[in-house]
């Protein structure tokens, strides 16, 4: 009974302290790699302007600098890019980067990724969805990213998505599908909910929205709608000259 309760009460406090360990951890990993960052550009700093060494390691003893300056740069650039000038040199930058071989594919890549993903209006990500992979009867969570085009949509009969399967316990790598739309169910839940059922492997089950008809896709369980069909034809108008009865 003892061992028992022991058992019990060191599970109770692993659940408490596991937790916050990790969430620091994390913290401490991105302040590191932050701060590693702008060691590196005062570095950079320091071999083109000799005399600004000293000043360069007073600010590198500052914790917590990296941050605060990767922050203020990443600000700064946004409100530049925000009006016509700061527009204009993105796009001469765009243009540059563009010409070098090697670095304009890499570029170019990220830049598509990125801007779809963060951008306002970018739909990636949109929709948690079901599906059934790795084969048929096997289900798992998904993110609706869009629509095949181009060359490889003539090549798909009907009507498909284009779905990414993240994998466990790290959703940033997964699989890339193109699914049938009828295949393909839209879950009703968001997708903070639906990251983070699959970052704790299915111990975190995402609440019911009861009653929630008014999110972007369909009630849960339901496939996604198919494209919208024509508007019904209006009835037809009365002639204009309608013959008399007797």
């Amino acid at each position: 009974m003892f061992k028992s309760k022991l058992q019990q009460y060191f599970i109770a406090g692993l659940l408490v302290w596991l937790p916050l360990v990790i969430t620091v951890w994390v913290l401490m990993w991105l302040l590191g790699m932050l701060d590693g960052i702008f060691v590196s550009i005062l570095a950079t700093i320091e071999a083109v302007v000799p005399g600004l060494t000293g000043m360069a390691q007073a600010v590198m003893k500052i914790p917590g600098i990296g941050v605060l300056a990767l922050g203020l740069l990443i600000l700064l650039t946004g409100t530049l890019a925000a009006n016509i000038v700061g527009q204009w040199w993105i796009r001469q930058w765009d243009a540059l980067m563009a010409r070098i071989p090697v670095v304009r594919s890499i570029y170019s890549s990220v830049k598509q990724v990125s801007d779809t993903l963060f951008s306002g209006s970018g739909k990636a990500f949109s929709k948690a969805l079901l599906v059934q992979y790795p084969r048929h009867g096997s289900w798992t969570v998904a993110f609706l990213t869009g629509h095949p085009g181009g060359e490889v949509a003539r090549h798909l009969p009907g009507a498909h998505v284009s779905v990414y399967v993240p994998t466990t316990p790290n959703p940033t790598s997964g699989f890339f599908l193109m699914m049938a739309r009828d295949d393909v169910i839209e879950l009703d839940m968001t997708v903070d909910e639906a990251l983070k059922y699959i970052i704790s492997m299915g111990v975190v089950v995402p609440p019911e929205h009861v009653g929630n008809l008014s999110r972007k896709g369909a009630m849960a369980g339901k496939p996604l709608p198919q494209a919208a069909q024509a508007p019904a034809a209006a009835p037809a108008a009365p002639p204009a000259h309608p013959e008399k009865t007797e």
